[in-house]
């Protein structure tokens, strides 16, 4: 491991919050009082983002932050990995996590504060760059939280221990922090929080989600050979266009009348390549998929599927053994679904609405997007995990879609802009009683 362990006697200078001058406030107006502070940190992150696997300077203002907050900081784990821990007696370990990488996205808001960032991504293309995922919401609510829980260091114990993770958008950072000994290395957590902004939720309410959040995701190639020739002879060839149009149409046959009605489940066919002219019948046409479930026997009734499926059309072609399509699954972008343990979920939603009113906190569905934060509930430890989800939308723009039946731009869109200083405010006040409550908890 490469870390850099960074003094814990950092100045204060950099920090957020001035824990001393709040303690006798309440969590709402404590958190009022350190918006300002946290709004310049979001707009620095917001116009600063970086790729996945490129984020050096994200990863070091945060470290930078929770070392002045006291935290004992471990830099470059699992990549570019942040690890903070902060103990504070004896009691249990809480784990609260944000992700920090943006998106190949040209931003199209708008907005005075737009980000004009551009980078070379992984093909050598120069890209934009854009936090259209809300991952500078999710760390300015980790450092707004951590300054919080810092300055009512003496309502609770246990150890707190505040993760940066990187490469979220291509499901590969929770993977790499966790190889590299996550929980060996600092501790096990009691329980592991995190939060997501959502599109389509108004700013200063939370959805909350119990079991099943986000969705198995899988990225699969098919590669469907045939038998190429002049497209004035067909009869002379087996055509992979064909088959490929076959195909696409009988793996939709998979979620209709293979899988459970009541298991969700979602195969789709984003991309198809294949020929080269009018008149010419190629060798090959390549396919790729995305697949989503909850389920874990779900997703690998898929993959059997998908490959039965796509042999039996090419042998019915009379395609010989070497001309049998190749399916091959992307491993290292696999993801398993987010499952939100129902009684930690049921402690934070209840958390939540004490804090910011009962009224502010909706059942949020299940969505079939993914999350690489499910992995911190999926390993030996079987350690309780709950995400849930923060409204980023202005409210009066939430109202408008509701009254004219418009569609807000989604997570990922170019134009979305999160009402950042009522999602941060929010964000960091559930949080930061959540974690309290859990601390203070009799089961611990």
């Amino acid at each position: 491991m490469y870390a850099t362990k960074l003094a814990l006697a950092v100045s204060l200078s950099f920090s957020l919050f001035n824990p001393i001058a709040s303690q006798a406030s309440s969590l709402a107006a404590s958190v009022e009082q350190a918006l300002p502070k946290l709004e310049q940190l979001y707009l620095y992150l917001h116009q600063h983002p970086e790729l996945s696997y490129q984020e050096k300077h994200s990863s070091a203002r945060m470290a930078q932050e929770l070392a002045a907050l006291g935290f004992e900081v471990t830099d470059n784990f699992g990549g570019y990995g942040v690890v903070g821990m902060f103990k504070n007696g004896v009691g249990p370990t809480v784990m609260i996590r944000a992700d920090t990488d943006g998106l190949p996205i040209i931003e199209q808001t708008g907005k005075p504060y737009a980000s004009t960032a551009t980078a070379l991504d992984a093909n050598n293309n120069t890209v934009g760059i854009m936090h259209g995922c809300g991952h500078d919401i999710h760390m300015t609510s980790l450092i707004g939280t951590a300054a919080q829980l810092v300055a009512q260091k003496a309502q609770w114990q246990g150890t707190l221990m505040m993760v940066a993770q990187p490469a979220e958008e291509v499901g590969g950072g929770a993977k790499a922090m966790l190889k590299q000994g996550l929980y060996s290395q600092f501790a096990t957590p009691d329980a592991v929080l995190g939060l997501h902004v959502s599109a389509s939720i108004p700013a200063g309410k939370v959805g909350a989600v119990s079991g099943y959040a986000l969705a198995n995701v899988d990225s699969v190639d098919i590669k469907i050979k045939g038998r190429g020739g002049h497209g004035a002879y067909p009869h002379t060839t087996i055509d992979p266009v064909v088959l490929a149009a076959r195909t696409v149409m009988a793996l939709q046959t998979i979620p209709s009348r293979e899988i459970s009605p009541l298991e969700p489940n979602v195969v789709t066919v984003g991309s198809i390549h294949g020929g080269s002219k009018h008149n010419i019948i190629s060798n090959e046409v390549q396919l790729q998929l995305t697949l989503r479930s909850y389920n874990p026997e779900v997703r690998e009734q898929q993959i059997a599927a998908i490959k039965r499926i796509t042999k039996g059309i090419a042998m019915s072609a009379g395609l010989p053994d070497d001309l049998m399509p190749e399916v091959y699954v992307h491993a290292d972008q696999s993801i398993p679904s987010t499952y939100n343990n129902p009684e930690l979920a049921a402690k934070v939603q209840a958390s939540i609405e004490a804090e910011i009113g009962q009224h502010n906190v909706q059942i949020a569905p299940p969505v079939m997007a993914g999350e690489d934060f499910g992995l911190y509930g999926r390993t030996a430890e079987n350690v309780p995990i709950t995400l849930f989800w923060l409204g980023a939308v202005e409210p009066q723009l939430y109202a408008d879609s509701v009254t004219n039946g418009q569609t807000l731009p989604s997570l990922h869109s170019s134009k979305f802009a999160p009402d950042y200083p009522t999602t941060i405010s929010t964000g960091v006040r559930a949080m930061t009683r959540a974690a309290l409550d859990i601390f203070n908890s009799p089961n611990h």
